[in-house]
């Protein structure tokens, strides 16, 4: 048991705690791991730009989904309606997104970002993209694909966990 703990087996990542059978737990990994990459996020994201992970990450979708509404938002990030709506109230008060009536039914806000919104959220992701290159750099490119892809297939299995 100590050479596992003096190695870094299956200790936590910091306060070399046994980790025991959480070792084995994805979650668990999620959530050690995420400690980790929103101290590069508020580092380099959240103290310099404002913005907290959630708020990135609606204004960086309305950005690649322009037009798109906010009940459509709120299923592709598990909020509720009054939470997304809430979030949308807080970026548009920053003057980073702007809604607008559809034509076809006017109860249908489309959601789109304004200028200065793109601008934040192209710096806010390139900075992340370059932060996370050079604050996990232990990791090699493929290393990094392989993971990225693998958060990603437990992600798309939400629906079906759910």
């Amino acid at each position: 048991m100590a050479n596992r703990k003096a190695s870094g087996g299956d200790t936590t990542p910091a306060g070399n705690l046994d980790e025991a059978r959480l070792h084995g737990v994805i979650g668990y990994q999620i959530a050690q791991a995420s400690i980790a990459t929103l101290g590069v996020f508020h580092r380099l994201v959240g103290e310099p730009l404002g913005l907290r992970p959630v708020e990135f990450t609606i204004l960086v979708l309305i950005k690649e989904n322009p037009g798109g509404t906010a009940a459509r938002l709120a299923r592709a990030l598990a909020v509720t309606a009054p939470n997304i709506k809430l979030w949308l109230e807080r970026l548009e008060g920053r003057m980073l997104i702007r809604r607008e009536a559809s034509a076809s039914d006017r109860r249908t806000q489309h959601i789109h970002v304004t200028e200065e919104g793109r601008q934040i959220a192209e710096s806010a992701t390139q900075r992340l993209i370059e932060g996370e290159r050079l604050a996990f750099s232990h990791l090699s490119n493929g290393e990094r694909a392989i993971l990225i892809e693998l958060l990603h297939k437990v992600a798309r299995k939400r629906d079906e966990t759910s």
